[in-house]
């Protein structure tokens, strides 16, 4: 329910009559009696001058003359703004200055007469009233106000957003108040309790139901017909049966109708029929605007649209918000994919933990049950059931961007030479794979088994996706790209080294313009139930991603699908010229797998401390646990770092490993340091660029693995 209007003075000769006789009141004072006698005395003069002789008549004619001009004089010739307020019956910088909230006194053209400090305050010292981008809501607030005497809309004032009441003063000025703060961006008005009515005696006459104004009079004023956005008026009660009279060259580009088709059509044949349900429902609520609407055109505009009632019909406003809208939604799909990131990877953390425990298990009874054992099998089966989860937690991470790599230098050339190999054993016979890639192609620094991860994945989708055709060809191009180049073709961030292109395309239908934007989501899949997980593409997009490359679909409808994945190029550091140092004999693996020593495991899943710790005390170590960081710093301290071997895990609840560490470092001195996680080890490098002496092992861990690398620590 909106604020009751404030309506004009009730009757217009009795505030002019009242205005005149207060401005006479005013008018005299010894300054304008001086004045008045004066002229009195000059004009006596002259005609005693002139003729001889100064008759009483003529007297009281110049002292009559001399009253009326200084009157006319002082009311009109020096009017100001107060004065013309005045006379509409206000005094606007008394209304303005009672008011707490910003407010100010403007003409329907925008033009602002006073202000209050609040305002002033707020950043509304401009002439004007706010423009820009939020001058189409405040302009049909403007025309409501005139209307029907109260308009809204949210409008930015200096730095933040406000729901601006616009009441009307008058036949000519408008109260404009800033009553409550917005919500920055939301395009929604605010649903607060409207603003109490301004009433003061001395300035706004008292409103009555009786006294509403009149609707204005149904034209197209030249700032519509002008305006960037789309203006028409329709004819009519009902809105989707009124028939457009008048309208601008906008409202017709944006309907995409002939000119003179467009007159005295209904407007319900413009709009959609679902958008036209939706848009009644809204209308409901006695708001102007902003309503979403879907036209009957061809073009995929966003448009929202404003509704004002005029004499007879209605005041239509149509606005382009394509650009918002997908401003809107690539904000909204970034957070989206981020949260769903975060908790893939607080997922597949957790699940490391227990395919560890399951693994340290497993390679137990392997041990108590060699081959030829009845219960082998079993447990081998139960082995290749661990490596398929640790296939789908490598995913998850990869998605979340916190897989474990390691990056080698590749040409990309080669790279897609040596993939091809592995990638014609996944495509059928009615599939024909080609390769393009020149020489001279650039480096890039990857995970070559990622990389080889994304060129499968994507094969394998062009060739289910030509399945149902029967077949078809799936092309690979390798290229090298300037930036300038990169940025034309897709990658508008690209660096300034250029980039190495890899180009995955196919000859199939496509992938539908619906669910173009949700392909890289996890567990999105179009395939069949059971043949597809969903994340074989939101795995494509982490590795991408976490390589510092860009991936983009193009698919035109029925001409197939193309994947470009650009990658950076790899410019290594110049190193300054040493004497040759003979290489290290590799380490060999150790076969004996006991040892001896003292090991601190800090781990706060007690399933993986619990065997891990077990399964080295077999082996021979002396192993303490902890299960946070504040514990494994008491059992430092208490045996005063006497210690050959820390294992610590990086994430824990309160304090992690390297927090830990940096604490635990001047009691422990030089001892090793093995941290073990299911994270990237670039997740935490830099919590550890000063430290010495350490090591990484991902998880999920087997005994083996762990065995070594524990005995080649102590060893070193």
């Amino acid at each position: 329910m909106s604020a009751a209007p404030i309506a004009p003075p009730v009757s217009a000769p009795e505030n002019t009559a009242t205005s005149l006789i207060s401005r006479l009141r005013d008018l005299v004072n010894p300054l304008t009696a001086g004045i008045v006698a004066v002229i009195v005395v000059c004009a006596c003069v002259a005609v005693w001058l002139v003729s001889g002789h100064l008759p009483v008549g003529i007297v009281l004619g110049i002292l009559i003359a001399a009253v009326a001009g200084v009157a006319l004089l002082g009311m009109f010739a020096f009017t100001g703004e107060t004065d013309i307020l005045s006379g509409e019956g206000f005094q606007a910088s008394d209304i303005v200055g009672a008011l707490g909230e910003p407010a100010a006194v403007a003409a329907f053209d925008g033009h602002v007469l006073a202000v209050n400090p609040a305002w002033s305050d707020a950043g509304g010292g401009a002439k004007r009233l706010p423009q820009g981008e939020y001058a189409p809501a405040l302009f049909v607030a403007l025309r409501e106000a005139k209307a029907q005497g109260t308009g809204r809309a949210l409008v930015r004032l200096g730095g933040f957003d406000y729901e601006m009441v616009v009441s009307r003063l008058g036949e000519d000025l408008v109260l404009v108040r800033a009553a409550s703060q917005g919500v920055l961006g939301n395009g929604l008005m605010l649903k607060h309790e409207n603003p109490p009515t301004v009433q003061d005696d001395v300035f706004l006459p008292e409103v009555t139901e009786t006294h509403k104004a009149d609707l204005p009079e149904a034209v197209m004023d030249a700032f519509a017909e002008a305006a960037p956005f789309g203006a028409a008026l329709v004819m009519g009660d009902d809105l989707f049966a009124a028939r457009i009279k008048d309208f601008n060259t906008v409202f017709a580009a944006l309907t995409e109708q002939v000119p003179d088709k467009l007159t005295g059509m209904a407007f319900g044949d413009l709009v959609t029929e679902n958008s036209r349900a939706a848009l009644t429902e809204k209308l409901v609520t006695h708001k102007s605007g902003p309503f979403d609407i879907s036209l009957n055109v061809k073009s995929e505009r966003a448009l929202q649209i404003y509704v004002s009632h005029v004499s007879g019909g209605y005041s239509l406003y149509l606005f382009d918000v394509s650009e918002q809208k997908k401003l809107e939604q690539t904000l909204v799909q970034s957070q989206k994919m981020q949260a769903i990131g975060q908790v893939a990877g607080g997922m597949a953390h957790d699940f490391n933990n227990l395919l560890t425990g399951f693994k340290f298990r497993n390679d137990q009874l392997l041990l108590n049950h060699p081959l030829g054992d009845p219960s082998y099998e079993d447990l081998n089966g139960i082995r290749q059931i661990i490596a398929r989860a640790e296939d789908l937690v490598r995913n998850l991470l990869a998605f979340a961007r916190k897989q474990t790599v390691k990056r080698v230098t590749l040409n990309v050339g080669e790279m897609v030479s040596e993939a091809e190999v592995l990638l014609r054993r996944l495509v059928r016979e009615d599939v024909k794979l080609e390769t393009e890639y020149g020489r001279n192609l650039p480096n890039v620094h990857v995970d070559k088994g990622q990389m080889e991860m994304v060129m499968m994945n994507l094969v394998v989708n062009a060739r289910d996706a030509m399945r149902a055709q029967g077949g078809g060809k799936v092309n690979i191009r390798a290229a090298s790209q300037t930036q300038d180049e990169a940025k034309d073709y897709g990658w508008p961030e690209a660096p300034a080294q250029g980039a190495a292109l890899i180009e995955v395309s196919d000859t199939g239908p496509g992938i539908p313009p619906e669910i173009l934007a949700q392909v890289f989501e996890p567990f999105f899949t179009t395939k069949p139930l059971g043949e597809g997980t969903g994340l074989g593409l939101s795995t494509v997009h982490g590795i991408i991603a976490q390589a510092g490359g860009h991936i983009q679909i193009v698919s035109p409808p029925g001409k197939g699908a193309t994947f470009r994945i650009f990658l950076p190029v790899w410019i290594e550091a110049e190193k300054p010229e040493a004497d040759a140092k003979p290489e290290p004999a590799a380490k060999p693996v150790p076969k004996d797998l006991s040892g001896v020593g003292r090991i601190l495991f800090v781990e706060d899943e007690q399933i993986v401390r619990g065997i891990a710790a077990h399964l080295l005390r077999q082996r021979g170590y002396e192993v303490l646990e902890a299960e946070d960081g504040e514990e494994a710093l008491a059992i430092i301290e208490a045996e005063e770092g006497r210690f050959d071997l820390l294992i610590s895990d990086v994430i824990m609840p309160g304090m992690d490993g390297p927090s830990m560490l940096k604490l635990a470092r001047p009691i422990l001195g030089d001892v090793p340091v093995m941290f073990i996680s299911g994270y990237a080890e670039s997740e935490f490098s830099d919590l550890l660029e000063a430290e010495q002496n350490i090591s990484f092992l991902p998880k999920p861990l087997d005994i083996k693995t762990l065995a070594e690398r524990v005995k080649e620590q102590l060893a070193a």
